[in-house]
């Protein structure tokens, strides 16, 4: 109450301060609103986002759209340009092939925001994403992906998987899956600890896939689906092959509600899916893809 008093008594004056001067009041305003001169690249998001799905890629740093815990920087112009090919042909089109366009322009979020560095977690983890409210999917660390774009494997770890894996929580909030999934390892979620010890190891052998998965139901739920269409049927095999006897029969069960909640809800293959990225990931790999691109075609 005190404060609250102190900004009243503070107001109180500054109206009387005002009241009794003759001085007359500018008619501009003192607030600035940022602006700047459009460009290649600005054109280019306006024919590939913007006016086919309605979708506003936002490249330049803005304070309100970040997560104020976290000392965020801009993302440079070049991992911008790039990672906006990435979300376009790796996402965006594969499900327009796997589902329709009408799917992409329904369900995608209306803002993809970047940011040039990681959050990085007091536990010693990092944020690669976030989705918020099926609007909005964040991806960080960008000022890194130049530096990786020609190793495929850690391209999908760090933001292509993570695209999907983020686009999976925005269906969730559109539509929830089956109450059965969080049964099946319901002992084994460990909210934070997943990153420690002993949790940091042995997770296939006790039914997740990923060591995030052991965060909570949502997570293993967005890292089941995301893994399984980012990764080879080859890469899928040996990791069940790891998994073992016990650990096996548990992936195979959330796979399988996985696999119904996406057929029943949205009418997609995930094994159609999987196909379809394989084949765009080898478009990439195989440098079919120019990705540094701003022309419009």
């Amino acid at each position: 109450m005190k404060r609250v008093r102190i900004i009243i008594y503070a107001i109180a004056a500054a109206l009387i301060a005002v009241s009794c001067s003759k001085e007359v009041l500018s008619d501009t305003s003192v607030i600035k609103v940022a602006s700047y001169e459009e460009n290649d690249f600005d054109r280019w998001l306006k024919v590939n986002f913007l006016t086919p799905y309605n979708i506003d890629f936002v490249y330049r740093y803005e304070f309100f759209e970040s997560d104020m815990n976290y000392y965020t920087v801009p993302a440079d112009m070049k991992s911008s340009i790039m990672m906006a090919h990435l979300v376009k042909y790796l996402c965006i089109e594969s499900y327009d092939e796997v589902a329709g366009i009408a799917f992409t322009r329904t369900y995608f979020p209306k803002m993809f925001f970047l940011i040039g560095e990681f959050e990085y977690r007091n536990n010693g983890t990092i944020i690669l994403g976030t989705a918020e409210g099926g609007k909005k999917i964040l991806l960080s660390g960008l000022n890194y992906l130049e530096s990786i774009s020609d190793n495929i494997e850690m391209l999908n770890f760090y933001y292509i998987k993570t695209i999907h894996h983020e686009f999976v929580h925005i269906l969730n909030q559109t539509t929830e899956y089956s109450a059965d999934y969080q049964l099946i390892t319901g002992s084994g979620y460990v909210a934070d600890s997943w990153s420690e010890s002993p949790y940091d190891q042995g997770f296939l052998e006790r039914g997740f896939i990923s060591a995030y998965s052991q965060q909570s139901a949502d997570e293993d739920f967005a890292e089941m689906m995301s893994t399984y269409i980012t990764n080879s049927k080859e890469w899928w095999d040996a990791q069940m092959e790891a998994a073992g006897p016990v650990g096996r029969v548990f992936i195979a069960k959330k796979l399988d509600l996985v696999r119904d909640y996406m057929r029943d809800e949205f009418d997609i293959d995930i094994d159609e899916l999987r196909s379809t990225l394989m084949r765009r990931q080898k478009d990439i790999e195989n440098g079919k893809i120019d990705l540094t691109s701003v022309e419009i075609k």
